[in-house]
């Protein structure tokens, strides 16, 4: 599943974080689970995390282990997956204000 498309806007890194977030929402990650999901290293995913976090995208859930999860506004209320294109005229939409 990916983030809402309104969030989708952000450094690749940061939408890759999202939507590995969202897919888990109900659990959520640690941070190894996440560098594996996203595949970048630990400095990159660390500043993608901080950058989330200022923003009020992600909870992060100390305890035992630390679990991240996506703040509840990011998930979509409809399952979204990598083949849900986003068409030229949304595209549009989000970029040029109306």
């Amino acid at each position: 599943m990916r983030a809402k498309r309104e969030y989708r806007n952000r450094e690749g890194t940061e939408v890759a974080v999202l939507d590995a977030l969202v897919d888990r929402a109900d659990d959520g990650m640690t941070v190894f689970e996440l560098r594996a999901a996203v595949e970048v290293d630990i400095d990159e995913l660390e500043e993608a995390l901080s950058t989330l976090k200022e923003d009020d995208l992600i909870v992060v859930d100390p305890g035992n282990e630390t679990v991240i999860k996506p703040d509840e506004r990011v998930v979509p209320e409809q399952p979204t997956d990598e083949n849900d294109e986003q068409s030229i005229l949304d595209w549009v939409r989000e970029r040029l204000p109306f």
